[in-house]
């Protein structure tokens, strides 16, 4: 189940970036782009890949959040051990 979230998490940023990726660069030049005023040292390539790992990095923490909030409580608080192993503070909760 953990592997199906990060796939409902991590495929569907991916999109987004991409299409995040587009609407920005046909905005912006990365050529004409400042750090601190400093140009970059970064070819147009390399500002293209890091935006977009920045921008599928922050849709996916968005994401996250989102998977998060939606878990019921008893999601949240269910103990992962099985029952025969479980520590003292998990025994009430079953899987």
């Amino acid at each position: 189940m953990l592997m199906q979230r990060m796939m409902w998490i991590a495929w569907p940023a991916f999109l987004m970036a991409g299409v995040m990726e587009m609407v920005v660069f046909a905005f912006v030049d990365p050529g004409t782009l400042y750090w601190f005023d400093q140009p970059l040292q970064v070819s147009r390539e390399g500002i293209y890949t890091l935006a977009f790992f920045a921008f599928w990095a922050i849709i996916m923490a968005s994401s996250a959040l989102t998977t998060l909030l939606a878990l019921s409580p008893f999601e949240m608080n269910r103990c992962p051990v099985p029952a025969d192993e479980r520590p003292l503070d998990c025994a009430k909760y079953s899987l």
